[in-house]
């Protein structure tokens, strides 16, 4: 049995310690919104935060969460920066098929967190192991740029 809290919640979870975090989240936690995408963290949609830094949870143990805080989708709007890229997505119609834009969000909440004033290179290198199939790229960019405008209002 593995301790872990998830979205400030503490949590067990019966299995090993290898398992990837994905799918302790997934299929135990029942949080089925991160996404699996590629299982070798190459495309970004099972990005979660640990202790605040983005991670592939596709190719993280489950091990490597014990002692530690994961924030999924489910519970980044809670935040300041999460709840203005959120907003920001809404307000740039960013999704198309929706897929891949969880990781997205993820990617850049933990971005807006470290860099609230982030240049195109930081948006440019945070976000360049997210893909989107749908190529939402600068629709992405610009909710980016608009949620660090609307931090710094609030």
């Amino acid at each position: 049995m593995l301790n872990i809290t998830v979205n400030g919640k503490a949590a067990s979870v019966d299995a090993e310690p290898d398992m990837p975090l994905l799918w302790a989240l997934r299929e135990d936690l029942q949080l089925t919104g991160t996404k699996f995408g590629c299982g070798m963290a190459l495309c970004g949609a099972c990005t979660v935060h640990l202790d605040g830094q983005p991670v592939r949870s596709c190719s993280t143990p489950l091990s490597a969460a014990t002692g530690k805080k994961v924030v999924t989708i489910e519970a980044i709007g809670n935040s300041k920066a999460g709840k203005a890229v959120q907003a920001a997505w809404v307000k740039h119609d960013v999704p198309q098929c929706g897929y891949c834009q969880s990781g997205q969000i993820m990617s850049a909440t933990a971005l807006l967190t470290a860099k609230p004033k982030p240049s195109d290179k930081d948006i440019d290198e945070a976000m360049s192991g997210n893909i989107c199939r749908c190529g939402t790229y600068n629709q992405i960019k610009a909710a980016i740029k608009d949620a660090a405008v609307a931090l710094q209002g609030a």
